[in-house]
């Protein structure tokens, strides 16, 4: 019984060591993933099809009061800096997805719109709170991950993309 227990505790442990090996955290590479876009008929969505691009990759919810403001910002950034190489994505995950259609249906985004409804990727980037949002360099390393939304975010945002966009 007590090997039994020692087992299974260092099973545990490898399983939370692993977890954290693939958390997205400022300076280490950004994991791939593949979702389908919230919209049906449109094609799969990868982080890997943006290579060589800045991307702020944005975790949401319609329920989520800050996402509600923060999502039309990153849609006016989107519209700004694309021709200089940025893209957004905005993967929610909203169960059931017709949620997020709904917001979608008064508040149109113009950016990848990537579904997480069992939150598999949302795992993979360790995210536990909404918004959350990592800005990935062209070389496709994390520079910032930036969780929640308040008064004056948007300005940090912008210079950390601003920043990103000039590194090349």
């Amino acid at each position: 019984m007590i090997r039994a227990i020692h087992q299974l505790t260092l099973l545990l442990a490898a399983l939370l060591v692993g977890a954290a090996a693939l958390a997205a955290e400022e300076g280490e590479p950004a994991p791939d993933f593949t979702l389908p876009s919230i919209h049906q008929g449109e094609p799969y969505i990868t982080l890997g099809q943006f290579a060589g691009k800045v991307v702020y990759l944005d975790f949401w919810a319609s329920w989520c009061g800050p996402c509600l403001t923060s999502l039309p910002l990153y849609n006016e950034l989107y519209h700004r800096y694309r021709d200089e190489g940025l893209e957004v994505i905005g993967i929610t995950v909203d169960d059931p997805i017709e949620d997020g259609l709904e917001f979608l249906a008064d508040t149109p985004l113009d950016f990848p719109l990537p579904a997480d409804p069992e939150g598999e990727v949302m795992d993979l980037y360790s995210v536990f709170g909404m918004p959350t949002s990592f800005l990935i360099g062209r070389d496709g390393i994390v520079r910032l991950v930036h969780m929640g939304f308040r008064d004056g975010d948007i300005a940090e945002i912008e210079e950390a993309i601003k920043q990103a966009l000039a590194e090349g």
